[in-house]
Formats: C-alpha cells, structure tokens, sequence
C-alpha cells in the first residue's frame, strides 16, 4: 500500500510540473483543451518598428501653432464710469450754502480686461459681448506692443459675441487669423488657448477637445460649445481657441470653476457660429433671427407619461405671448410643438434654434399635438427682440 501511494504521489507531482511547463511556455495548448477556462480575446499592439520607435521619440512641440496664432491675438481693455448714488443732502439749498460741493461723489470708473481675435487686415475683432458690454472707452493692444481705441461695431447677446474696430490710421495692417474648417474637429485634438489671463499678457496652454455640441448649460440662449480642458482663465475670454496648424476652431468664452480658475472644464463657441454671427454684424451691424413668441419646456419622462406621448421627443408649449406670430397662428399652452419647416424637434433647445434660423417674415409650417392628434398650422416668423439689458 505504501509503495502504491508512492506512485501516486510521484505521478501528481510530474503532472503538476508539466502542466506548469505548459502553461508557462505554451499556454495556447491548454486553451486548445479547454483548461484554459473562459479566455477573453484581446487585441495586443505589435512591437514597434524602427520608424514607429523614431516618430516617438521625437519632442512633440505646437510652436508653429502658437507663431501662427499669436499675432493675431490682441488685449482688449475695458472702462466704464459708474454714477455713485447722489447724497440727498446736497438737493438741499441750506446745505449747500454752508458746505458747498465738497461732499460731491465724484464718478468711479471700472476696469475689465479680455481678449480678442483679429480676423481682417483692417481691424475687425471678434470677441465675447460681456468683454465690451457697457463698455464707455476700449483700448485694443497688439503683440507688437501697438495700442489703438477701438469701437464696438455690433454685438449679439444671444451667443454672446461682438465685434470690435480698431480706430486705426490710414495705411495700418493688421495680421489677421485663419479660420479652420468647420467640420474638421474632433474629439481628441489637441487644441491651443491663447489669450491674457489676468492681464498677465499673451499665454499659450494646449488641452483637447472634451466634447463637441455642448448645450443646456444655462451660459448663452443658443449654445453649441466645443468643451475642452485647455487652461482657460479670467481674461481668455474673446480669445482664441486654435488647432494644431494654429488656425481658428472657437472663440473662448466660460469655465465651470469652484474657484474662479481653470479646472479644466473650459467652452469656446465654435468657429462655424462666431463666423456667421461675425458676418451679419459687420454688414447690418447685428444678428437677425427668427421668432413666434412662445415659451417652451423640456419633456420629462413624467410629462410625457402625463401627455401619453410614446417619447419625449419635441418641446412642450408652456407660454404665448399675446399678439404673437404663435398667437395668431392659434398656438396654445399645453400644445406639443414636433416639427418646424418639416424638421423634426428632439428638444426644447433644438426648437429654438430652428426658429432662430428661419428668416423673419417668412411662412412656415408647424406640426403639433393637441389632445393626442397631430396637426399642422402655419406661422409668419417676426424678427426676434433684443433680449433686456440686466438691471
């Protein structure tokens, strides 16, 4: 008996050798057999070869990005006269006669700074409205060290863009941006911020594209944003935002900040908006878009349930302006809007960014859902209003 134990214990000790053996040699054998157990495939890059190992070891650098762009990047430097509140005592004739106007509040003036784009020869600048709004002087700096005054020529709150002219004299050249393609981003390219964070001059930082088409944010009526996590700070805004051969891909605008600095959560608006916004400014000195007068809703899961809508696809009616184009077409609150000029809407920001692009004054067709049947009315868009200055 303890010979045949010997045996035993001799024969698992070989086959447990060689199954070590195997596996760590030849394990494809053993998944062949099926004592692999579950094997999942994965693909596994080759070794590199020589050219590929070169390509690597080379320093990446975006200096001829940065040198392409950077002259064309200016300071923009903001002031406005705020009026103190008047001392009620200097309405009073006896006051005045004993202390004068010594205690007169002499206005204050504020201070912003941004950046901007050149993107013209002679001194258009593209930038974001909330650089130059309100602005009473602007003062423009160039990377070569020139200052001009410069003007606004128009600006588009709604997108939060605006366009600005540098008084300058006859003969001045300015070095202006190439635009990118429009659909040539993608997510994954490395992109350049240039701009002057907290006035401290011209920086360059270098991130990718996060996300395209970023919307319901709450920053802009009609928002379409590149999101990137490229450095950008306090006085980016108006800048540019380039891509690998330097050209122009958005104008920088907001940061999702705790703090007040860059977390690398930062929104530029695409080139193919600002280039259209920029164009209807410099020739009719705004942008002019569409509108019927309503307030929309997003559709939950819940107001869909409530509706009995099979989704939650279109924008529900929540307001009619009286006298409106929507109005007079027989739009009512409560009304599902589905589809405008035969495009079908998926959400609330999608409707208003059809209307916005219908030309005002033009005829179209509106599909909604009114007590679970679809229909069709027609409606003249109306020019839409400038939204109110914030008190």
């Amino acid at each position: 008996m303890r010979r045949l134990w010997l045996i035993f214990a001799q024969a698992v000790t070989i086959s447990v050798a060689a199954l070590f053996v195997i596996q760590t040699l030849k394990p494809l054998w053993l998944e062949r057999s099926g004592f692999g157990g579950n094997i999942v495939a994965v693909q596994e890059a080759g070794p590199n070869t020589p050219s590929q190992s070169k390509e690597r070891s080379k320093v990446v650098s975006y200096s001829t990005a940065a040198i392409q762009a950077l002259p064309s990047v200016v300071h923009i430097y903001t002031s406005q006269e705020i009026k103190a509140p008047r001392n009620p005592f200097l309405n009073d004739p006896f006051f005045r006669h004993f202390f004068g106007n010594r205690y007169e509040v002499q206005p204050q003036r504020r201070q912003g700074l941004g950046s901007g784009v050149i993107v013209s020869a002679d001194g258009y600048i593209l930038t974001n409205n909330h650089v130059v709004e309100a602005a009473d002087e602007i003062e423009v700096a160039t990377q070569d060290g020139r200052k001009f005054k410069a003007r606004v020529v128009g600006a588009d709150p709604d997108s939060d863009l605006a366009v600005v002219r540098i008084n300058a004299g006859q003969g001045d050249k300015f070095p202006s941006v190439i635009f990118a393609s429009a659909e040539s981003l993608r997510v994954g390219d490395v992109v350049l911020a240039i701009g002057n964070p907290f006035g401290v001059g011209l920086t360059v930082t270098h991130g990718i594209v996060s996300a395209l088409g970023r919307s319901h944010l709450g920053i802009n009526t009609f928002e379409n944003f590149i999101q990137t996590d490229a450095a950008i700070n306090p006085g980016n805004s108006g800048g540019a935002l380039v891509d690998s051969n330097g050209h122009l891909v958005g104008i920088n605008t907001a940061i999702y900040s705790q703090s007040g600095g860059s977390m690398g959560i930062g929104f530029a608006i695409p080139v193919s908006l600002a280039k259209n916004v920029m164009e209807q400014i410099i020739k009719n000195g705004g942008v002019t878009r569409g509108w019927i007068g309503v307030e929309v809703q997003e559709i939950t899961p819940e107001l869909a349930e409530s509706f009995k809508l099979p989704d939650t696809q279109g924008a529900l009616i929540a307001g009619v302006m009286r006298n409106s184009p929507a109005d007079l077409a027989g739009i009512r609150p409560g009304d599902i809007l589905m589809a405008v000029a035969g495009k079908r809407i998926t959400d609330a920001q999608g409707m208003l960014e059809l209307i916005a692009g219908q030309t005002p004054g033009q005829k179209i067709a509106l599909k909604i859902r009114r007590d679970s049947k679809e229909t069709e009315l027609f409606v003249t868009t109306a020019k839409r209003p400038k939204p109110r200055p914030e008190e």
